[in-house]
């Protein structure tokens, strides 16, 4: 027959969303820090198509 498990103290659950909140904002940052850079086109970890190398090929 099944049993009904132990509940999780609130504790442990806030614990669990925090970290879980805490990484999500973290690859937010990062994401936003990439976007930035690539813009401003000092992105150095980030390989993409210039506009000029897409021109060259279609001539």
């Amino acid at each position: 027959m099944a049993v009904p498990k132990k509940k999780t103290s609130k504790s442990k659950r806030d614990m669990r969303k925090a970290h879980w909140k805490r990484k999500a904002r973290l690859e937010a940052e990062k994401a936003l820090s990439l976007g930035k850079s690539v813009l401003t086109g000092r992105s150095g970890s980030f390989v993409y198509p210039s506009d000029e190398e897409e021109e060259d090929d279609e001539e």
